[in-house]
């Protein structure tokens, strides 16, 4: 169990076009800006020129997806009678997400702005926001209502509304290219949003819970892939040893419920003569009884498909086909046997607790797992995985960081002596669906000890609400 207090920047415009070449990700959408009150302005009908950039185009379910939204012309003008001076313009926004994640990104912007005379068009502003990937696909990014406050002599804010609605309206392109650019987030009160976030929704980003008229067309489309999902098909033997033609009871657990499965025998990585088929029950288990009439089977395995594949198959349980040869007169035969022993793990402690991250600033909340050590003392071919899982973290109120916000870097040690090579998991977010925390391969002969850890760390988007977040961290080894 991860338990974490949590708490929750100015930003660098992107790369320019070629000259007479709109920008990547660069839209016109018809605004309508209300100038405040006090002003005594009419509301200014016009277009808005935005352009929509993104830090990472290809993320992963869980990554953290930094988006800039550059107003460089708005139909808004300076809303006192006499010139602003600089640094006196915060501009505050919302990107709406579409296709595979549904939602709005707030964006904001540092007070930073070039003198305006009176009257004068309000200068080019840029917001940031960050939202966390929840979903695998196509997510495409439209433009928002913007608000650009302006705080000299009075704060005073002129809202501009995307006409027709907040939603995306028609892609002007089959599939606008993206554009990379770095920022760093604002320091300033994100803009009213009328949606209202529910809990399990990704942080920095706001539920639509119905469709809104037409509204900015799409500048960006990212694609998002699914985190990798972890294999967790075994198989179990009545009996590790027999003569040949001896029946051995099989039993499979994880498989697809409904799924056709192979069991069948293997001698090293080759499949040998022995082979039936059976039908994984709906809770996946698969009963099977195998004949071994090869001489040549070391093991059996079970799969789903036309071929055995590490994604779709268990792992190799070890047999040995007993062949009796026949002795001279005189001869006693002497057996010793090496029993075989069990694969299981130990863990130093049951509670994991993450550093701090201050309110409003967010970021990375970092620690280690507690140590987990592996024996493996079957003295089969097959090797072991150790799969991690997590739940989202919860806080008070409801509120939630998905658990694909936790990332890890995995380090596995063997002891001295051990004949199989332990194998880390690869860096990356850890999530519900699982990741490999570490893993030895099939060979003639596995087993050994094996001291494995991790670095943890947590992404804490902005402005999350101060207080602990607490999540489930579940080790399965197989």
């Amino acid at each position: 169990m991860a338990v974490l207090a949590a708490a929750t920047g100015g930003a660098l415009s992107a790369p320019a076009a070629a000259e007479g070449e709109a920008p990547p990700g660069q839209v016109e959408f018809p605004t309508h800006c209300l100038p405040p009150q006090e002003a005594g302005l009419p509301p200014a009908d016009g277009s808005t020129t935005a352009r929509v950039t993104v830090d990472d185009s290809a993320p992963r379910v869980g990554d953290t997806v930094t988006v800039t939204y550059q107003v460089a012309r708005t139909p808004a003008v300076n809303p006192l009678a006499v010139a602003l001076p600089a640094d006196v313009l915060t501009p505050t926004g919302r990107i709406v997400l579409g296709g595979a994640q549904q939602g709005e990104v707030t964006v904001v912007g540092a007070k930073r702005n070039d003198p305006v005379e009176a009257g004068g068009a309000l200068p080019v502003v840029t917001m940031t926001g960050t939202f966390t990937v929840t979903a695998p696909g196509e997510i495409t990014l439209a433009p928002g209502g913007y608000t650009l406050h302006t705080g000299h002599l009075l704060e005073l804010d002129t809202v501009c509304a995307v006409a027709g609605g907040g939603a995306p309206g028609p892609d002007p392109s089959p599939k606008p290219s993206v554009s990379a650019s770095a920022s760093a987030s604002a320091s300033a009160p994100a803009v009213p949003s009328p949606s209202t976030s529910s809990p399990g929704a990704s942080p920095g980003v706001l539920p639509l819970p119905l469709p809104l008229p037409a509204g900015a067309p799409v500048a960006q489309r990212i694609t998002a892939t699914p985190l990798p999902t972890a294999n967790l098909r075994t198989v179990a033997l009545g009996t590790a040893a027999g003569g040949p033609g001896a029946k051995v009871k099989v039993t499979g657990a994880g498989f697809v419920p409904g799924a056709e499965v192979t069991v069948a025998g293997r001698a090293g990585a080759a499949q040998t003569a022995d082979r039936v088929t059976a039908k994984a029950d709906e809770l996946g288990v698969v009963l099977a009884e195998l004949p071994v009439t090869d001489r040549a089977t070391t093991a059996v395995v079970a799969y789903e498909g036309a071929a055995w594949t590490p994604e779709r198959g268990s792992g190799p349980a070890a047999y040995t086909v007993i062949v009796a040869a026949p002795l001279p007169p005189g001869s006693q035969t002497v057996t010793a046997v090496v029993q075989p022993g069990e694969l299981g793990m130990t863990q130093e402690g049951d509670a994991v607790t993450l550093a701090a991250v201050p309110y409003g600033d967010g970021g990375a909340a970092a620690g280690r797992i507690g140590t987990v050590t592996v024996k493996d003392a079957r003295g089969g071919p097959a090797g072991w995985s150790l799969i991690g899982k997590v739940t989202d973290f919860t806080g008070s109120g409801g509120v939630r960081i998905p658990g694909a916000s936790l990332s890890w870097t995995p380090t596995c040690v063997a002891v001295p002596g051990s004949p199989s090579a332990c194998v880390p998991g690869s860096a990356g977010a850890v999530g519900a669906d699982g990741a490999v925390l570490a893993s030895t391969g099939d060979a003639a002969l596995v087993g050994g000890t094996f001291t494995v850890d991790a670095a943890v760390t947590l992404q804490v988007p902005p402005y999350t609400p101060p207080g602990a977040y607490t999540a489930v961290l579940t080790l399965t080894l197989s």
